[in-house]
Parts: C-alpha cells; structure tokens; sequence
C-alpha cells in the first residue's frame, strides 16, 4: 500500500501531459471521449485513494488501540498519520469542491432553461432579442439553440448556416455531458485540470468538423468562426472563442481533418485505467491490514 496507494496521482500528472498533444493529433470526437473517461476513472481512483489513506487513522481509535495492547499485537503503520491526517483533510476539499461544481451547472442549466421558456414544443432555434453577440446550445428535451439578434445580424446567410450546424453537434453529441463529467472530475483531482481545458476546446473542434461537413466547405466554417470571434465582446460568449482557442480552430479547418488513430485513444484509456488498478492494489492490501487486526 506504501506506493501504490500513491500511483493514481502520479498519473493523474502524466494524464495531464498528454492531454494538450492528444488534442493536437487526435479526431476531437475520438480524443474527448477518450479523455473525458480516462479523466473520470482517473479521479475516482484518486478520491478512493484518499480515503483509503484516511481509513488508516482507524488503526489509531482507541478502542483498537486497547485491544490490540491485550492481544499483545503490534499495531502496522501503512501510512505516517500525518499523511492520513492530511489525506483526511483533502478527501473534505475533494467533496466541497465536486460539490460546488455540481451545484453551478445545475444553476447554470437552469438558468439557459428559462431562457427557451414560452417556445412550442418543436421549437430549435430561440432568437433573443441582444446587442450582444451571443451563441449556444442549451441541451435537455428538447434540446435548443439560443443565438442572440446582434450575432444573426453580424454574419452573412452562410455563415449562419455554420453556426447553427456548429450548435446543433453540440446537441446531437451531447457535449454538454463530456464536459461536465470532465468539469467534474478536475473538480475531485485539480491536477486534471489540463484535461479539463483540453476537453473543451476538443468539443469546440468536434463540433466545428461537423459544421464543415455539414456545410460542405471548410473555408466557409473558418470564416464564420473567425467573423464570429471578431463581433464578440468579451472570452466565451461567441462559440465558445477564445483568443488562442480560435486562432487553433480557424486553422485547423485550412488543414485536413484530423486522423482518427485508435492505438493513441487505446492509449488514454489505458493510461486512465493504471490508477484504477493502483487504487484497487491498495484496497487489497488495507483489507489484508484489517483482517490481520481483526484476527
């Protein structure tokens, strides 16, 4: 239990690593998925590896303590009680944090919500009425997509096209589920917050190839992006741009689609499901401690 109890994290840092150069040269479909579950595997592990070095403090209670001082038995130190002292402490930061994370995209979804309230039914696309250019899709049943006046009025008949083909992948892959497990397990391992940011610029990017596609003219999706990025006012508000993040994007639509390599993505997984086993190595071992106290 000494190392592997440890190993989740260490490779929470490698999974980190790898993440901007999966974004580079992998399909961003195959490189979010990919991620996304390498990341949330990888946080739980790590969660359950904090508390199994906080159950360690167990071995202190006094009752078994005193049981063990009349068996004549040593008690085993698997950890310093420090370090369980402190793993304690984070296991209470990771619970705070997740959930915090949870309660502001709960918020945050209702809040879009609200937004598409007094449409029928069928209704996809909600114009509101803004000076400020604005566009996203709001997921649920049905899903929706609200772009605001200021951005209609600021792209050209084509280029909406783009948009609205961008909005409708974010609906029809569910990217709002890839992101906000991703958001969620940063949330738990702050060391994954990498993956976190990479995931949200592939969704970005995956939802740009389906627009390109869907349009049948790359040149025409770069363009509407970047006509986008230049109306918006302020980070985020226009198809989620970014400075750098639309300079990546516009020029990843003059170059060809990236190739899907399924080899690298076995990788991620992989690398994803190492932590698991570490935090299942350690779980059998605490459990051979407490069966040697308990006999």
């Amino acid at each position: 239990m000494r190392i592997d109890v440890y190993l989740p994290l260490l490779l929470s840092l490698l999974l980190a690593s790898v993440s901007r150069p999966a974004a580079r040269h992998l399909a961003p479909g195959q490189a979010a998925r990919a991620l996304t579950l390498a990341a949330v595997v990888t946080a739980g592990a790590t969660t359950w590896t904090l508390a199994l070095l906080a159950l360690t403090l167990l071995g202190d209670a006094p009752q078994v303590v005193a049981d063990a001082r009349e068996d004549g038995r040593a008690l085993p130190a698997p950890v310093p009680e420090a370090v369980a002292v402190l793993a304690l402490a984070v296991l209470a930061g990771v619970v705070l944090r997740v959930l915090r994370a949870a309660r502001t995209a709960r918020t945050t979804h209702r809040t879009l919500r609200r937004l598409c309230e007094g449409h029928p039914p069928g209704t996809e696309l909600v114009v509101a009425a803004s000076p400020r250019p604005q566009a996203f899709a709001v997921p649920g049943r049905p899903g929706r997509i609200v772009v605001t006046s200021a951005m209609l009025a600021a792209l050209r008949p084509d280029e909406r096209r783009v948009l609205l083909a961008h909005e409708r992948a974010h609906l029809s892959h569910r990217h709002a589920l890839l992101v906000g497990a991703v958001t969620l397990a940063a949330a738990a391992n702050p060391l994954l917050v990498p993956v976190r940011r990479a995931v949200a610029y592939l969704v970005e990017r995956w939802a740009d190839e389906q627009a390109a596609t869907a349009v049948g003219d790359r040149d025409i999706t770069a363009r509407a992006l970047a006509r986008a990025a230049l109306v918006a006012h302020r980070p985020g508000c226009a198809l989620n741009f970014s400075d750098r993040a639309v300079t990546r994007r516009v020029a990843a639509l003059q170059t060809a689609p990236p190739p899907r390599v399924p080899l690298l993505a076995a990788a991620i997984l992989a690398l994803g499901a190492l932590p698991a086993l570490g935090a299942a190595d350690a779980t059998g071992d605490l459990v051979q401690l407490v069966h040697g106290l308990l006999v």
